[in-house]
């Protein structure tokens, strides 16, 4: 799917992620990759999901799913899909799901760290990613008749805002935190244990806020 396409998605999350640093991050008891050089493939899912989900993106939790919305919208199928949303408890609840992963996601953080991470050959595709997150919310909203997201439970939204008063702060100290370790290794030098722990605090922290490892 996606990840074969010809992007250069494989250094993309190591690079605009924690996926190599959250390795030492208490999660379980699996190796975060099968293999320490591969793709995609070599990738396991609970890491791979914890990386995207602390940079804000939540890639793995939405990608494909708006684009088949719509592409069944598309064919002329948009009133049964507002149908089923407002009849069937299966499919509103996975939409409601989506609308979750939606209000955790902010754009303005997953571009943050692209900048400060990624190197500009990369970040057309994460400019990519991010406007196919802004097209699959407005299929969502659509589909539900609604004009925001998580209309039909507020208190989940209030909830999902307050937390994000506390970890958007620490996404911004974590991309800086990144960047500084990852220079040190670099330039050969020996890791900061300030800086070490202090990452390791922050991956805790929106965790934490995001109540999702993964």
């Amino acid at each position: 799917g996606a990840a074969r396409d010809p992007h250069p998605l494989p250094p993309a999350p190591r690079a605009a992620t924690p996926e190599q640093e959250g390795g030492t991050f208490p999660r379980g008891s699996r190796p975060a990759k099968r293999r320490p050089t591969g793709g995609v493939e070599s990738l396991r899912a609970i890491p791979w999901i914890f990386a995207w989900t602390q940079n804000r993106l939540m890639l793995p939790a939405w990608l494909g799913a708006g684009t088949a919305l719509q592409k069944v919208g598309e064919d002329g199928k948009q009133s049964e899909l507002e149908a089923m949303c407002r009849d069937w408890p299966f499919f509103s609840t996975r939409l409601g799901m989506l609308e979750m992963v939606f209000s955790k996601a902010d754009l303005w953080l997953a571009d943050y760290y692209d900048q400060r991470l990624v190197a500009k050959t990369l970040w057309p595709l994460g400019k990519e990613l991010r406007d196919l997150l802004e097209e699959d919310i407005k299929v969502v909203l659509a589909i539900a008749n609604d004009s925001h997201l998580m209309a039909d439970l507020p208190w989940i939204a209030e909830s999902i805002q307050l937390r994000n008063v506390y970890t958007d702060p620490l996404n911004v100290l974590q991309a800086e935190l990144l960047y500084r370790s990852r220079l040190t290794e670099e330039q050969g030098k020996s890791p900061d244990p300030r800086v070490e722990q202090a990452l390791m605090v922050t991956i805790a922290g929106v965790a934490a806020g995001m109540r999702n490892t993964g």
